[in-house]
């Protein structure tokens, strides 16, 4: 038998003359929000909850009643979506415990950072040391593994530090959301030394509260090339998981010298940083 649930409609009566007729002092009847109604099976409030727009899924059909709210909240209605959306498991074997929360996480999925590929040259980029020379965009030495990726950051003789301070709530990403749910975080970068100078590479990402003190950090150790190296790029990357409620704010900080004091830009290379939050079916 075939799931139903009732929607509001129009019914014919052999009544429904005279209950146009009732008089204003009687008011109105209160039998036709009880009455006025026809069942629809669940299949169709599913395909119909499937060509409307996630959120209102959410905020508004599964209110409706009983049935649309069992609809709303299955699993099957956000799993045909991610499959109509083209969002699938990069890992057949792991299966989400909660297909809604994997479609939205898959949706609003992107890179939080702003020009990580020096595009724009430093715009976005908060200068913390300049040191040496100073920050240089260039033109990639090697090619990146992303062929995408034509220019890179680089630092000089003396220490370069930039970073990034992101507002999760400005990014969509609201504090009951984070508190309730704290989805992964996923942090990578890119960097690369010059073949025929020694160098040293740094990063530290912060996962700060409402007033940007720490919750977590990851900072790990300074990371040193040495002179004649084969200035093959590296990725850095790390997953912050089960931090705690809180988390407002991601501070992304990155940069390095060389170490031999040579004048120009002879220190590492970093390019396209990323922070996503991401499902954790995807870490």
């Amino acid at each position: 038998m075939k799931r139903t649930a009732k929607a509001m409609g129009t019914t014919q009566s052999s009544d429904s003359a005279s209950k146009r007729k009732m008089s204003k002092a009687e008011g109105p009847s209160t039998s036709q929000s009880q009455g006025d109604f026809f069942p629809v099976p669940l299949e169709i409030v599913e395909e119909i909850f499937l060509n409307l727009p996630a959120d209102q899924v959410v905020n508004v059909g599964r209110l409706v009643c009983h049935q649309w709210k069992e609809v709303a909240d299955s699993e099957s209605l956000w799993r045909e979506r991610c499959r109509r959306e083209g969002y699938g498991l990069r890992d057949a074997s792991k299966t989400p415990k909660d297909w809604r929360l994997f479609y939205f996480l898959c949706k609003k999925r992107r890179n939080l950072l702003k020009n990580p590929r020096a595009e724009n040259k430093m715009k976005n980029w908060k200068i913390l040391e300049n040191g040496g020379d100073n920050w240089k965009v260039e033109a990639v030495m090697v090619p990146h593994p992303n062929e995408i990726v034509q220019k890179n950051f680089v630092t000089s003789y003396g220490m370069c530090k930039k970073s990034q301070l992101i507002d999760l709530g400005m990014e969509g990403y609201s504090s009951s959301f984070m508190d309730h749910f704290q989805p992964d975080i996923k942090i990578s970068d890119w960097y690369a030394p010059r073949w025929d100078c020694g160098c040293e590479y740094e990063i530290q990402v912060e996962l700060l509260n409402q007033k940007k003190t720490p919750i977590q950090t990851f900072a790990p150790e300074t990371i040193y090339f040495e002179q004649w190296n084969d200035q093959k790029w590296s990725q850095m990357t790390h997953v912050f998981q089960n931090y705690g409620p809180g988390v407002r704010y991601i501070r992304f900080t990155h940069g390095g010298k060389d170490t031999q004091f040579w004048a120009g830009w002879y220190g590492i290379r970093v390019t396209d940083s990323s922070v996503e939050i991401c499902p954790a079916v995807d870490t």
